[in-house]
């Protein structure tokens, strides 16, 4: 995770605990080969046999982008919801126009596509003892010049032969969902059976606005017992990192798309996953675009027979749910180290602003603004709660000092007479701290659902053109400081002047200014709404605690 965001959060946090603090102080794969140990890997991994091939054929032999001569024909797959294209060179698919989504990369937007020119997804290169089978040097016969799945699933038969071998391969499209299965044969394998170097392509072209925050989204994501994410600005040039499996599946992302393949075996207990392995490789990062090279291994046993299905298509989180395997986990609401606790958080967020959006009918601008004002109103009475703790501590303070100067040479007993003091003014010393730390765990899933959910993606509110974007007026991040400020002020009326807070007054809002301007306008209208629907409640319970220190309640005249 980026410094801006941690730097974020913790300002937050920070808004939140230390005005109650300071009132209470007063009071990848080689272009060239594959390794040898993902290679070995994945053989010993095959149930029909553990000895190990001979060695993999050396440079482009086992994965290369080289083209196949001859004519080149596209089969093309139409659903509702995408237009696929499979190529008769290799059998990749090599275009993955989603229908229900527009490029923001490009003026006009069109049809969102997730395959960049010149690369494809599945294909890839057979190993098997001594024989090395590229099907991208491979020409198939199609069973059809295109297909429809609009009304039910369509199947796409390919036949090819390379060398001795015969390769069958059969991709079923699905109607309602981003998915694809596979299943194939090839013939003449030996008693080793053979490993499977599956392509998963170069990463996606750049389909947002902002190439670089998409860039630094960009990962691939592996799952055994527990999701792992690389983000590919973690491989340096040129590097090649090997993830060792079994996983049960692994992913391509970017910020908002993914191309996960899934191979597991369903019926058994314990280690289910069959990808034996993963590789990444950095292959290019020129102005400023991560291209890394993905590819997974699977074993083939003797027979020749090989499965897999694979997700292509947007990360919306009832889709990835539907997969199973805890495929939602590519999504990354949270930190792994405390995903534990925001993200089941940030799912039901989530589901809430769907659930208005979808019944209720409203713009998730609208869903923002209500969102934050039930919220508000909700956590109202943990925050009159802390309010009042704080005020009465103010009301104890002067005791507090007297009993310091009292007893500053003996510990214990100034121990004992504050709590004492405590006890029969009725205030607990925590009581302004757990209500103020309570919805911080919310406070980070919303920022985490507003970052990451692709249903706000490209949505108009207001002058706002994209609630997923920075405010490009810079209107909705002055209006958050502002009532910052505004919230801040209020909280210290009645209090004894103190140079920290009057600092604290000021510095908060100017640094979330500079810090915000720049994050998604949803995230800062969310937090704006806060403020103002703060400022009222801000305001009763100032006005509570200049009663309770015996001050005239500003706006009531003394009779």
């Amino acid at each position: 995770m980026d410094r801006k965001l941690l730097l974020g959060l913790a300002l937050i946090f920070a808004i939140f605990t230390i005005p109650t603090l300071l009132m209470k102080k007063q009071a990848p794969i080689r272009s060239a080969a594959l390794a040898d140990s993902l290679r070995t890997d994945s053989i010993n991994a095959a149930t029909h046999d553990s000895t190990p091939p001979a060695a993999v054929p050396a440079a482009a032999s086992v994965i290369d982008t080289a083209t196949v001569t001859g004519p080149d024909h596209l089969v093309v797959i139409r659903s509702k919801l995408y237009r696929f294209a499979v190529s008769t060179h290799g059998g990749r698919i090599v275009s993955t126009h989603l229908l229900t989504y527009l490029s923001l990369a490009e003026t006009p937007h069109d049809t969102l596509e997730l395959v960049a020119q010149g690369d494809a997804l599945l294909g890839g290169t057979l190993v098997a003892g001594n024989d090395t089978i590229r099907l991208d040097q491979v020409q198939f016969t199609a069973s059809a010049d295109s297909l429809s799945a609009v009304n039910g699933p369509a199947t796409l038969t390919l036949h090819g032969v390379s060398g001795s071998h015969a390769i069958d391969l059969n991709y079923t499209f699905a109607p309602t969902q981003y998915r694809v299965d596979v299943s194939g044969q090839v013939t003449g394998l030996g008693p080793t059976g053979a490993t499977f170097f599956v392509n998963l392509g170069h990463g996606f072209r750049n389909t947002e606005s902002n190439g670089a925050d998409n860039n630094a989204q960009s990962a691939v994501v592996t799952k055994f017992e527990k999701s792992q994410l690389t983000a590919f600005g973690k491989l340096k040039p040129h590097e090649t990192r090997t993830m060792p499996g079994p996983f049960e599946w692994v992913a391509v992302k970017s910020k908002y798309f993914v191309a996960s393949l899934f191979a597991y075996d369903s019926t058994a207990q314990g280690v289910t996953g069959k990808v034996t392995a993963l590789q990444a490789t950095m292959v290019d990062t020129t102005k400023g675009a991560l291209r890394v090279q993905v590819v997974a291994s699977l074993a083939v046993p003797t027979a020749g027979t090989f499965g897999w299905s694979m997700y292509v298509g947007p990360m919306e989180y009832n889709r990835l749910h539907s997969m199973g395997r805890d495929f939602d986990d590519v999504n990354p609401y949270g930190w792994s180290w405390l995903r534990w606790l925001i993200r089941p958080i940030a799912v039901w967020i989530r589901a809430i602003f769907v659930w208005m959006h979808e019944t209720l009918g409203l713009g998730y601008g609208l869903v923002i603004v209500l969102f934050g004002l039930t919220v508000r109103i909700l956590l109202w009475p943990l925050n009159r709660v802390a309010m009042r703790s704080m005020a009465r501590m103010q009301a104890v303070q002067p005791e507090i000092t007297a009993l310091q100067d009292r007893f500053k040479d003996n510990p214990q007993q100034l121990q004992q007479e504050t709590f004492k003091l405590y006890k029969e003014h009725n205030v607990n010393p925590f009581g302004g701290c757990w209500p103020m730390l309570l919805p911080y765990p919310l406070l980070v899933a919303v920022f985490f659902v507003l970052a990451y959910t692709i249903e706000v993606r490209g949505v108009h509110f207001l002058w706002m053109t994209d609630l997923a974007r920075p405010d490009s007026l810079y209107i909705i991040p002055l209006l958050m400081a502002g009532s910052m400020y505004v919230v801040s002020r209020i909280g210290q009326m009645g209090l004894p002047p103190n140079p920290q807070t009057k600092m604290m007054t000021w510095m908060m809002p100017i640094m979330m200014l500079f810090l915000f301007a720049r994050f998604a306008a949803g995230l800062n209208l969310y937090y704006t709404i806060q403020n103002l629907t703060s400022i009222p409640q801000q305001w009763l319970v100032m006005q509570e605690r200049l009663k309770a220190k015996g001050k005239p309640v500003v706006g009531v005249r003394k009779k």
